[in-house]
């Protein structure tokens, strides 16, 4: 397992040294530039996340190593962050026509990365977008579940994980009613918790654990 995650790490850096193009002066002009401007943004904001976990998951969560793509990321985001806002104060949420489903993520997780008041500020252009059917539904209940979790709520559809310093292990935010969870994510689309984080974090889904955590979560938030 060690190597696999050493080989997934240096195919990371090879693809992080592919020509990056800022294409700020040129989006606006066709669908192909906007495309390919969201695929700059979208290479420089997740490839340093999936080599930064990549190597906490070797290394550890505390090794310098993972400490140093977390900066890289961290410098990142400010761009993107910035492009992503000019782009949508100036043209609003772009169709799904001219952008594909990989920009809607790359727009999303940009938004999903950035401050609280940024997530919040956006949910109201994210849910017009829903409406108008430029943005797919999956995308704006992730983005309500991480302002849940900013707000010390139980999140809806389990798609906020933490990493618990006591435990130095990762597992889902707790949960509004864990039994019905797969019920209300299919309603949305999305498969079975129980698979997303499997095949997306490596984490078993246990729901007599999950349905105590929930409810111990509430009761300290009650005792506040």
């Amino acid at each position: 397992m060690k190597y696999a995650l050493l080989l997934l790490v240096f195919v990371i850096i090879g693809c992080s040294k592919k020509k990056t193009v800022d294409l700020q002066d040129n989006y606006k002009s066709t669908n192909e530039y906007l495309i390919a401007f969201l695929d700059t943004i979208y290479r420089t904001e997740q490839e340093p996340i999936r080599l930064r976990d990549s190597l906490a998951a070797i290394f550890g969560m505390e090794s310098e190593k993972r400490k140093i793509q977390n900066e890289i990321y961290k410098k990142n985001h400010i761009i993107n962050e910035v492009k992503i806002k000019d782009l949508l104060s100036t043209h609003g949420w772009p169709s799904k026509d001219s952008i594909g489903e990989q920009g809607s993520l790359t727009i999303c997780n940009v938004l999903q990365h950035s401050s609280p008041e940024v997530r919040v500020a956006y949910l109201p252009m994210m849910r017009e977008a829903v409406i108008n059917k430029k943005l797919d539904p999956r995308f704006l209940v992730r983005a309500e579940d991480r302002i849940a979790t900013d707000r010390g709520d139980l999140q809806i559809y389990g798609g906020q994980i933490k990493y618990y310093k006591e435990t130095k292990s990762f597992d889902v935010w707790p949960v509004y009613d864990p039994v019905n969870i797969d019920k209300r994510r299919a309603e949305i689309g999305l498969g079975p918790i129980a698979e997303h984080l499997k095949n997306r974090f490596n984490l078993e889904w246990d729901i007599e654990k999950q349905i105590k955590r929930s409810e111990e979560f509430e009761k300290n938030k009650n005792k506040e």
